[in-house]
């Protein structure tokens, strides 16, 4: 039997709502998984966080963050079930936090499912023809494929990616913690990265999606943010 860790305990009570000892149980069954943890307290009908996805989000807050410097700046709307989470500043520092992490990981779209389908085909196929050249075999191939094209959603989706400030969290993991702890649905639904001479890219959630939760160094040990054009997405401003 894995050894479940009182830390370990505690992070999944902060993804999920649920008590401390039905976080344990959940654990010891997933042998110390805290992925397949979460999925047994789904199963039981206690992951809190989750419960709360559904919920409509009609308040929030437009967040900003601007590089020291002046070339780089965010704007990013979460939103929230009341106006009074809204003003607490648990949700403040979250709305902060993830205006700063989009201005260092640049990310193209908010979750997996906003990548075309035709941006998904050709990562595939560019990753199809490197494990083949790499001589991997071919009926181990696609699950090579498939690992990689993880790391890729990791790279450009938002809900995805590490947070730059505990990398041990996802950006979605790090909404669901709030969510918890606050007892609201909250989502991200729309963001824009703007760079000096680059064209603006606004990364917003599609009608009928929620963006809930279902990179010398910055402020705050934040990555220096990389340079390059803001990536294509489904709305586009151009900037003269």
């Amino acid at each position: 039997m894995a050894e479940i860790s009182a830390q370990l305990v505690k992070q999944l009570r902060d993804l999920t709502g649920a008590g401390m000892m039905e976080c344990k149980k959940a654990l010891v069954e997933a042998g110390g998984d805290l992925q397949k943890a979460i999925i047994v307290l789904r199963t039981r009908g206690i992951d809190a966080a989750g419960k709360k996805a559904s919920r409509v989000t009609r308040q929030g807050l437009v967040g900003t963050y601007i590089h020291p410097g002046g070339q780089l700046g965010v704007l990013v709307e979460v939103n929230c079930e009341s106006d009074f989470v809204a003003r607490t500043d648990d949700f403040r520092e979250l709305v902060h936090d993830l205006a700063m992490h989009i201005a260092a990981a640049d990310p193209r779209y908010l979750r997996k499912e906003d990548v075309p389908s035709e941006a998904l085909e050709q990562e595939r196929e560019i990753e199809r023809a490197r494990a083949l050249g790499e001589g991997k075999k071919p009926n181990v191939v696609d699950r090579v494929v498939e690992g990689r094209m993880e790391k890729f959603f990791e790279e450009v989706c938002l809900l995805e990616q590490p947070f730059v400030k505990e990398n041990t969290l996802t950006i979605g993991q790090l909404i669901k913690t709030k969510v918890a702890k606050l007892g609201e649905n909250i989502t991200v639904s729309r963001f824009s990265r703007f760079k000096v001479g680059d064209v603006v890219a606004e990364v917003a959630t599609p009608p009928g999606r929620s963006g809930s939760a279902e990179p010398p160094a910055g402020p705050a040990g934040v990555p220096e943010p990389g340079g390059g054009p803001a990536p294509r997405s489904s709305t586009e401003t151009v900037r003269a």
